[in-house]
């Protein structure tokens, strides 16, 4: 019997929907509600008529968040206070000596926002080795007692050194705080070496932890008895009852989610993908999998959480162009967001933004609804970007192209970093868009990085939702190891790794899932090293050992003499995906008349159905859809392939011109 299912990405400007039977496929994109997003979800729930389904219980949800992202960013986490061992308040503040700017001349130091006296120190102590050496007595506990009465916070984060190896003392204080608090324990959300990483990562899940309880709370109380689940930032999901003990593991929720889909529904292990929707761009490189990293960072903070590694930048459709202090154009990282959104949204908006360029550029009609039944308007557009260009003393046209442009390079850096930056040579890969205002920037991208071929896949507008249905639900679990590779020893390893695949077989287990496979990952690096590099471990010490070296010298250029360090185990435990079958592809057959345009600057355009399968079509033109628009420049091609992707290439005499082919 095949399962309903509902894969929803909640973005800052649109919230997307992709319903799923028996391999047919129904998409829906509304304006999210960002003061209430659970809103925008029942409005859609309404809108694609599946509220009797839910009220049935024969729906699965699987959800892709911002909730959390949002509320870290903004600084709107719940009121938590910070228990640390005596002499150890400030390290939260004090953080690393390392700097995003090395040559800044004004470095600004990013720290938690903790108010001192939320920090409570505790007069207790366990060595290196894990042993006791100072007892924490029953009077120090009255006293936090005490003083948390006189102050109640909403949440606990609670970090002593070394719990990663003997977390007694957390236990016990959540055995006794917990009826009262929503507690989190270092020694559960990140049990490794680094007092500092962990305590951010605890405090922030302490924070976000009753936020994302009330709004799940909310969803499900709608949805019941239908199952929610929630896509966490390293892919896999986990049961929406266990998400808020796990919160800081959704940062990345809903762009994981594109993700996920670029690995399981395009044929292709070289690609870099780029993730543009109304409010901010998600890029990352997949080269033969997916890259699962701990290198996250938020509001310059480490957030030392598995996660697949995607870069987050403040450039989107919605993104504000403005002048700034010193008199030049600015885009981003202001954001107009879904209201009041870009001027020619007609919600209130009245500055310029990326869409409003692309409007006033011709490469987004206006003849068709954008989502949600939004119309644009061009003439609120063209003022928007007319009161700019006279600041400027510049036409509306060389404005907006200066808009885009800028939206450009913000973007092909960030690809850059991704890529050149890790030793990958951009051009060895195919460039994949997706979001709703991904498909206007493709070719200007590849053109910069020096790429000749991209991809738009079928329903590019909605792929992150499209993205929560490939998922695998799955637990990702780390323990400290900290031994020298000649002291370690196979059996020892197998034996705990056995232990961490236990208990994540056991949680998936009582969420109704059997059937799962397991990936381990070392965590290495050269003794005196404080970064490390993730290894695959296929029960091979000395493979894996090997791997090592082979990816430092492709990642840094050199190997060094000094022994191996073996820091910590990982694995990861998935179950079965969601999504068995290929959803069928998108339909030849043609579609309705393309209106004649009605912007004076508007290039041919046509309708993605109406395309005909293998034929070659020249920019410049616009392919448009229901959730998202592709602009092909001159000098590039474009093919409808059978899966209902569209492929981009450079046309060969403009490569020829360029000299990247022989000859040219």
């Amino acid at each position: 019997m095949s399962e309903h299912l509902l894969g929803i990405d909640t973005g800052g400007t649109f919230t997307d929907f992709a319903y799923l039977y028996n391999n047919q496929l129904i998409t829906h994109k509304r304006l999210s509600t960002p003061e209430a997003p659970e809103q925008a979800i029942f409005e859609g729930l309404a809108a694609l008529g599946l509220d009797a389904l839910c009220a049935a219980g024969q729906l699965t949800i699987i959800h892709g968040t911002t909730v959390a992202t949002n509320a870290a960013l903004e600084g709107r986490g719940a009121k938590t206070a910070y228990v640390c061992n005596q002499g150890l308040g400030d390290v939260l503040s004090i953080g690393r000596q390392n700097r995003a700017d090395l040559y800044s001349l004004t470095p600004t130091k990013r720290t938690l926002a903790i108010d001192q006296s939320a920090i409570y120190e505790l007069p207790v102590r366990r060595n290196a080795k894990g042993d006791l050496i100072t007892v924490l007595d029953q009077e120090a506990i009255v006293a936090l007692e005490t003083a948390l009465a006189n102050d109640p916070p909403d949440a606990l984060a609670i970090n002593l050194l070394f719990s990663f190896i003997d977390d007694t003392e957390e236990q016990d204080l959540k055995a006794r705080f917990g009826p009262q608090y929503f507690v989190s324990l270092s020694s559960q959300v990140l049990p490794e070496m680094g007092e500092y990483e962990r305590g951010v990562a605890t405090y922030l899940n302490a924070s976000l932890g009753p936020i994302i309880a009330r709004y799940l709370d909310q969803l499900q109380s709608k949805i019941a008895p239908s199952r929610l689940t929630v896509m966490q930032s390293s892919g896999l999901t986990l049961a929406a009852e266990h998400a808020a003990e796990q919160a800081v593991r959704l940062l990345l929720s809903g762009p994981a989610g594109g993700l996920i889909a670029a690995r399981s529904l395009l044929a292709s292990e070289r690609l870099m993908t780029f993730d543009m929707g109304g409010t901010s761009t998600d890029v990352s490189l997949i080269h033969r999998d997916l890259a699962i990293s701990k290198n996250m960072h938020l509001n310059g903070l480490p957030i030392a959480i598995p996660a697949i590694d995607i870069q987050t930048i403040g450039a989107g459709g919605g993104s504000i162009a403005e002048i700034d202090a010193g008199g030049l154009l600015k885009v981003g990282p202001r954001s107009a967001g879904a209201r009041p959104g870009p001027a020619c949204y007609n919600l209130g908006g009245t500055t310029a933004t990326v869409t409003d360029a692309n409007v006033v550029l011709g490469r987004l009609p206006v003849d068709q609804p954008l989502a949600d039944n939004l119309w644009l308007d061009p003439e609120k557009a063209h003022r928007a970007v007319e009161k700019l260009a006279a600041s400027l003393n510049l036409s509306p046209i060389e404005t907006a192209q200066g808009i885009v442009t800028l939206a450009n390079e913000t973007m092909a850096e960030a690809l850059r970093f991704i890529s050149i930056q890790k030793g990958f040579d951009p051009s060895a890969f195919t460039l994949c868009c997706f979001g709703g205002a991904g498909g206007l920037h493709l070719c200007e991208l590849a053109e910069r990085l020096g790429m000749h071929q991209t991809l738009v896949p079928a329903d590019a507008g909605i792929f992150s939702a499209l993205g929560m249905l490939a998922a695998t639900p799955g637990r990702e679990l780390t323990r400290a190891i900290n031994l020298r590779a000649k002291d370690c020893d196979p059996q020892d390893i197998r034996d705990r790794l056995d232990d961490l695949v236990q208990v994540a077989r056991t949680a998936l287990a009582a969420e109704g899932v059997d059937n799962t496979t397991v990936h381990p990952v070392f965590e290495l690096r050269y003794q005196g090293q404080t970064q490390t590099l993730s290894v695959p471990y296929l029960d091979d010490l000395q493979a894996a050992f090997a791997e090592f070296e082979t990816q430092h010298q492709n990642r840094y250029g050199h190997q060094l003499d000094t022994g191996l360090e073996l820091v910590a185990l990982r694995v990861r435990v998935a179950g079965i995906a969601r999504l068995k079958t290929p959803i069928t592809p998108a339909s030849n057959a043609a579609g309705p008349a393309q209106a004649p345009p009605t912007n004076p600057n508007a290039v041919p355009q046509q309708a993605w159905q109406n395309l005909i399968l293998g034929q070659a079509y020249a920019g410049p033109m616009i392919v448009t859809a229901d959730h998202t628009c592709v602009w092909v420049k001159p000098g590039w091609t474009l093919e409808k392939l059978a899966t209902g992707h569209l492929q981009l290439s450079r046309a060969e005499g403009f490569l020829r011109a360029k000299g990247f082919l022989n000859g040219g």
